[in-house]
């Protein structure tokens, strides 16, 4: 960052790919119209703190749709190793010359840019500065998921992890260093609430769920938030019964 920019370049970047291990092609099936890895990334779009967003997808040749959709959608696309998701970032954020990365998964298409935008604002305004914050992903439902953190830390990340699993986990070995990095305390929602729901979409079950909950809320207000949500799953409370059996994968 050069001495005449005061305000970092901000890159938020997704990952996504077709292999995945419990519904492989997710990002691509369709919900009220359109595949979900487009729902997902005409949202992150409305973000007002983000200064590029970028796909990181692998460079299988089953990726191939994958970089194309972004592409029509004008997102750039970096394509690097399938497990070493670390360094696909990491590559990703040198070729968008990002200062500050966000990092949010393809398999959100309910994302909030709000919400987001909120993240990246509370990460931008700390002080003293932080390494990396996240939301709170155990008080918020899950599929608004993102974390924000430092091209340094990442990088360092990068040069340094041997772990498989932080190699494919992306930050892991940023916050399981609170003595090397400075963490901040996760943001939870700000009345205080704790939402045990799944809108991330791993399973079957999950992909029905968001079918209904976009079917009903985008063609009344294209913008909706995530308390839209909330307020539509109060009225139709048998709807969050519908992948209330999924287990999350997660590594915290």
């Amino acid at each position: 960052m050069s001495a005449a920019t005061a305000k970092p370049r901000v890159v938020c970047i997704s990952q996504a790919r077709m292999t995945s291990t419990r519904l492989p092609g997710k990002v691509l099936m369709e919900a009220a119209g359109r595949p979900l890895l487009a729902h997902h990334l005409e949202r992150l779009a409305r973000c007002r703190t983000l200064d590029a967003l970028v796909l990181a997808t692998t460079v299988n040749g089953t990726d191939d749709p994958v970089a194309e959709l972004a592409r029509s959608l004008g997102v750039p696309v970096f394509r690097g190793d399938e497990q070493d998701v670390l360094g696909r970032f990491a590559g990703a954020a040198a070729m968008a010359g990002a200062d500050v990365v966000v990092r949010v998964t393809a398999d959100c298409p309910l994302i909030d840019p709000a919400l987001v935008d909120r993240v990246v604002a509370a990460f931008l305004e700390s002080a003293p500065p932080l390494d990396y914050l996240s939301l709170d992903v155990t008080r918020f439902p899950r599929g608004l998921d993102s974390e924000v953190f430092t091209r340094a830390a990442l990088d360092e990340a990068s040069a340094s992890a041997t772990d498989p699993a932080e190699r494919e986990h992306v930050t892991a070995h940023i916050y399981r260093r609170p003595e090397r990095f400075r963490i901040g305390a996760p943001l939870a929602p700000e009345d205080g609430s704790v939402l045990d729901q799944r809108w991330c979409v791993d399973e079957a079950a999950d992909l029905e769920l968001v079918r209904r909950l976009l079917g009903a809320l985008l063609p009344e207000n294209p913008g909706f938030g995530w308390q839209d949500c909330c307020n539509l799953l109060r009225q139709h409370p048998e709807w969050a019964d519908l992948n209330g059996s999924v287990r999350q994968n997660t590594l915290h």
